[in-house]
């Protein structure tokens, strides 16, 4: 633990990253693609070195760290970490870029899931390079959220405790200062870490049980549990597992949709049971309430028109909105296999809007998740419930507890300066996008998807399919900004232009 205290924690990442490079450099081996072998293997090594060098100009220096610095380092690493990763992906691939290999690490390491190359065009095993950083990147979070973002005060803490974000707000072991950051990660790394690995087996086995090549199985499972989206192939469609696969994810996605479901320490553990968790019930709200809608309103035109389809239809219909519906909340973005068949049921010219507005939502405080978060949602609505008793009873006092006063008043207060914040990252991305060239609905799609880190929303919310391989530099530039920001949400990096980080 001493001695992890006295390295920066970029350099161990560096280190896990190196050390991650072998497992595809294997799995190119096996298949006899040699090239890609050496790619993975010599970067392997190049950069096990680079991070030994650095790791001992750097062991004998102590000093204390401050928010900035750890702020710094968490935005170096989403920036500074994906460009390591890149390069044996970059060659691996001899007609691509280095740029473009940069952006698909950027968009893997903030579990985003866009991509810019067709399933064809990559070897397996980069599919799985491609996957694995995601979940990586995923983990990460997890942990970050737990030994950074809460001690700080941001990520959706500031929600809960009511008080500015960016600023220490806890004592004891917790509080920014008393330990360091590598301390602190460590320390959470050992708790979640065995979890987080232990579902994505579970995961990967039931796929595999379903039918799903191994391959495949491995990178769905990261997929899942990082939220990334990220698949060799074409879609969900082209499993081998079909709805028995989907079937096997579906439980797997509520991971991202609280806190609760992960062993995240004293600073994020609740009293209340899951059946309390108000996050859980949000959600369990949306799930019935969006795929009723969609599925009831083919009913009422079958009425209007005597036409009723049969059973079967039906109820491909309703699961292929509930696991599209579940998968896009968490910020995931798997279509279902019997999607299209919902979205013809629905009647809807573009219920890909619907999608888009769940990933705007977003899943869990310190999940995998993107978005807004669940959290502040609930913290408007309690807020505005409350107001509405007001009116009808000026006099009534609320109730519940001291923490649902402070959810429902302090806590809306943040979450309302975040939506703002949020919607303005929005509009000032669609701008951005718009003076690259694409018109207002490209714009506002490519905007939402990555600001929501959910990069298959680009293929499903617009009247036809968009794809980010269309951007051009200027707009893959901007898209490499939206997705760092979303997954690092606009508060802190509020946070970090504050003058009171930059004294002393």
């Amino acid at each position: 633990m001493r001695r992890l205290d006295s390295l920066p924690l970029i350099v161990v990442l560096m280190g896990l990253g190196a050390a991650m490079m072998l497992l595809p450099a294997l799995h190119a081996y096996l298949h006899r693609a040699y090239p890609v072998a050496r790619a993975f293997l010599y970067s392997a090594v190049m950069f096990a070195i680079l991070t030994v060098l650095i790791a001992i100009a750097t062991a004998a220096r102590r000093r204390r760290e401050n928010p900035r610095d750890q702020l710094l380092t968490l935005f170096g690493a989403f920036t500074l970490l994906p460009a390591m990763l890149a390069v044996p992906f970059s060659e691996a691939i001899p007609d691509t870029t280095y740029f473009n290999a940069w952006w698909e690490m950027v968009s893997s390491f903030t579990t985003t899931g866009a991509t810019l190359y067709d399933p064809e065009r990559l070897h397996p095993s980069l599919h799985l390079w491609r996957a694995l950083v995601a979940w990586f990147g995923g983990g990460f979070m997890l942990v970050a959220a737990v030994a950074l973002l809460a001690p700080l005060n941001l990520g959706g803490f500031e929600v809960l405790r009511g008080t500015p974000a960016g600023f220490a707000a806890v004592s004891g072991p917790q509080m920014v200062g008393s330990t360091t950051l590598a301390e602190r990660m460590v320390r959470h790394t050992l708790v979640i870490l065995p979890v987080y690995a232990g579902l994505t087996l579970l995961l990967w086995t039931g796929l595999i049980i379903a039918g799903d090549r191994a391959l495949v199985a491995a990178c769905h499972a990261m997929s899942v549990l990082s939220t990334s989206g990220i698949t060799p192939l074409g879609g969900l469609d082209e499993t081998g597992s079909g709805i028995r696969g989907e079937a096997v994810m579906l439980p797997f996605f509520v991971f991202a949709l609280s806190r609760n479901l992960y062993p995240s320490g004293h600073s994020v553990r609740r009293e209340t049971g899951l059946r309390e968790d108000p996050e859980l019930r949000l959600a369990l709200l949306l799930m019935i309430v969006v795929p009723s809608l969609l599925f009831l309103r083919h009913w009422f035109g079958a009425l209007e028109t005597d036409r009723i389809d049969n059973a079967e239809a039906a109820l491909g219909a309703l699961w292929g909105t509930v696991f599209t519906v579940l998968s896009f909340l968490t910020t995931t973005g798997f279509e279902s296999f019997d999607w299209v068949e919902a979205r013809n049921w629905s009647g809807l010219a573009s219920p890909g809007l619907i999608l888009a507005g769940l990933a705007v939502i977003g899943g869990g405080v310190a999940t995998t998740a993107g978005g807004v978060k669940l959290l502040r949602v609930i913290a408007l609505y309690r807020h505005g419930e409350r107001e509405v008793e007001r009116l009808i009873h000026p006099s009534s006092v609320g109730g519940a507890g001291a923490e649902a006063r402070r959810l429902r008043r302090q806590g809306a207060q943040m979450a309302w300066i975040f939506f703002m914040l949020f919607a303005l990252s929005i509009a000032a991305t669609m701008l951005a996008f718009a003076l690259s060239g694409l018109d207002f609905e490209q714009s506002t799609i490519f905007a939402v998807a990555a600001l929501s880190t959910t990069g298959p929303l680009a293929s499903v919310a617009a009247t036809a399919p968009l794809s980010w391989a269309e951007l051009d530099s200027a707009a893959r530039v901007i898209a490499i900004a939206a997705m760092v920001l979303g997954r690092l949400e606009t508060l802190a990096i509020i946070a970090l232009l504050n003058p009171e980080f930059w004294r002393g």
